[in-house]
């Protein structure tokens, strides 16, 4: 076995869950509501990158972007806001998350079918180059350095500027942040709308390598992402994305590991060191040794 080439694709697998577990860590910082419908934002900006194949790669991309932050604020608007301003229990919040994700996957299998459609934006990056007999393909990289800047920047949006403040006194407390004047639906908004862009980057850099997109694609992304949050803590988005990473990287490099046939066993192990880790650190396993553990839905 390679262990350059396991390691090196297993921390381009972490970037990914990484930048998927802030999404989610996002919302559920604001509104404590784990939105099992985040995946269907991922596989919305992949179809529009497969429907827009023979554009320029930018445009295409910023085609993704616009759509998968429209359709998460129309999630918002429609779905979560209404529910939201009745006061529904945190429980029937969760179950219209799995509604919106069953309805929007219905959509895209009566709308562009079962058998799938092929991405071809930004193939190139599949080629590779050696390092000390490690096959590095650019987007390892590319996935690398897209999920630390785009990480930096959400923690820059949230730490230096007044809006962000707003979302991280909402995080905090959200009743009392609206006393204080927080506008509420200013700040859940710009929620989803981070949580949109950071899913249309998944879209793109995980299509380069898995172009093949089908309505179910986003579901084992999202659970495997929202694995990590759990394991890394739910009430930090530093310790949300260092669970989706290390579930990620773990996730990897088992996969190198495990031979072919063993590889269906991948997630029981990934399952089982999340029940392990939940047993000793029920705050999460990058959490502050005195955290308390923090509301599980």
């Amino acid at each position: 076995m390679n262990w350059g080439q396991a390691i090196a694709d297993a921390i381009s697998l972490g970037a990914l869950y990484g930048l998927v577990a802030v999404g989610i860590g996002l919302v559920f910082g604001v509104m404590r509501l784990i939105n099992f419908a985040y995946g269907e934002l991922i596989t919305a900006g992949a179809y529009v990158l497969a429907y827009t194949g023979g554009w320029p790669a930018p445009l295409a991309i910023l085609m993704c972007v616009a759509a998968v932050v429209a359709l998460a604020l129309v999630q918002e608007r429609v779905a979560f806001r209404p529910l939201r301003r009745m006061g529904a229990s945190p429980a029937a919040m969760l179950v219209a998350t799995f509604a919106v994700s069953f309805l929007l996957q219905a959509i895209y299998l009566l709308a562009f079918g079962s058998r799938g459609q092929i991405v071809g934006t930004l193939g190139q990056l599949n080629s590779a180059f050696t390092v000390d007999g490690v096959d590095i393909r650019w987007i390892l990289l590319v996935t690398t350095v897209t999920g630390a800047i785009l990480l930096l920047a959400t923690g820059a949006l949230l730490n230096r500027t007044t809006i962000g403040l707003h979302v991280r006194a909402a995080a905090q407390d959200f009743r009392t942040a609206r006393i204080l004047g927080v506008r509420a639906n200013r700040v859940i908004g710009l929620s989803f709308v981070v949580a949109g862009v950071l899913a249309a980057a998944v879209s793109v850099l995980y299509t380069v390598s898995n172009p093949l997109v089908q309505p179910q694609m986003g579901v084992p992304i999202t659970i495997f992402a929202l694995v990590g949050v759990v394991v890394g803590g739910l009430d930090r988005l530093w310790s949300a994305a260092l669970g989706g990473f290390a579930v990620g990287f773990v996730y990897g490099m088992f996969g190198d590991l495990l031979s072919s046939q063993q590889t269906v066993y991948l997630p029981a192990v990934v399952y089982g060191s999340v029940i392990l880790v939940l047993l000793l650190r029920p705050a999460g396993l990058f959490a502050p040794l005195h955290a308390r553990q923090v509301e599980r839905v």
